[in-house]
């Protein structure tokens, strides 16, 4: 039928099949957005368990990118919502972030802060930290970042972390508190 898709890379056909599911599910009219929530778990890691926040601890999602990150089912529901926008790698970087900063053995640490350059940093990366190919990662930040990279340390990230995360708070927590996503939820 389409001699094309065989042609496709694995990550291409497993993300359109993600949105058909999605858009399948839209289709059927859900009762609410948090029906769409796909919790965010590492590949290795057992689903997390996600306990819906009360209405309070929600509404700090709208004036706290930090609050709404450290809620496992605000979290989930922040990068649901990103993916639907195909804008999901600043976030996907940020967590990147956060687990490196969790890693102890020297050997493992630089092995993954390899993994996170050439995955969101470096140019043309799969994920390039960036809406639309608009890099986030200043030219300063990147060289910063690169020179961290040298001796790997837990703060090897932080310039860039720091940046995709204001730029987050400023851009993509506003669009999210405004989506049928959150307002769904709050209701």
């Amino acid at each position: 039928m389409c001699k094309g898709l065989a042609a496709l890379p694995h990550s291409c056909l497993e993300r359109a099949k993600e949105i058909k599911i999605k858009l399948g599910i839209l289709l059927q009219k859900p009762e609410s957005a948090a029906d769409l929530v796909i919790p965010y778990t590492e590949k290795a890691e057992k689903p997390a368990k996600t306990q819906k926040p009360s209405l309070d601890k929600a509404l700090q999602w709208r004036d706290s990118l930090d609050k709404l990150l450290q809620s496992n089912y605000g979290l989930a529901s922040f990068k649901s919502f990103l993916k639907s926008e195909f804008s999901e790698e600043n976030l996907e970087f940020w967590i990147a972030c956060e687990d490196y900063k969790k890693i102890k053995s020297p050997v493992k640490m630089a092995e993954k802060a390899k993994k996170i350059y050439e995955e969101f940093i470096q140019a043309e990366a799969p994920k390039e930290v960036g809406p639309d190919g608009k890099v986030n990662i200043d030219h300063f930040t990147k060289d910063i970042t690169v020179k961290n990279l040298a001796e790997p340390s837990p703060s090897s990230f932080d310039v860039a972390q720091k940046r995709i995360h204001a730029l987050m708070e400023k851009d993509s927590l506003p669009r999210f508190v405004r989506s049928g996503f959150y307002q769904e939820f709050i209701k």
